[in-house]
């Protein structure tokens, strides 16, 4: 079983940036792939990033060149710096592990972005 403790959402306006944090407890999550996605109000759940064991990442289309993905496996967490903020970017963004079949997903945490 793998915890989450996502932070660093809010509202933002536009063109701004925000940091999210996931710290993960409860495997050896530096096997994981560690990713990112986000659910608009009445959308599916989309990928927005994810990033494999060995560092390999993996954009949505609609983030490429204004969002990033990275890892710290000595604490068990994953980043997402995300700049150039758009109102389209405005959904809850889920924390999620992967590995061998196993799926795991954070709460969420909700990013808004509007002036």
């Amino acid at each position: 079983q793998v915890q989450f403790v996502e932070s660093g959402g809010g509202l933002v306006q536009p063109g701004g940036s925000l940091r999210l944090s996931c710290a993960a407890s409860g495997s050896i999550l530096s096997i994981y792939t560690m990713g990112w996605y986000r659910q608009a109000p009445g959308k599916l759940r989309e990928l927005v990033a994810k990033v494999t064991s060995r560092g390999s990442t993996n954009y949505g289309d609609s983030v490429k060149g204004r969002f990033t993905i990275s890892r710290d496996n000595a604490r068990n967490t994953v980043f997402l710096q995300m700049n150039s903020l758009k109102p389209e970017d405005t959904a809850v963004y889920y924390c999620s592990a992967a590995y061998a079949g196993d799926l795991y997903w954070g709460q969420g945490t909700q990013v808004t972005v509007s002036s």
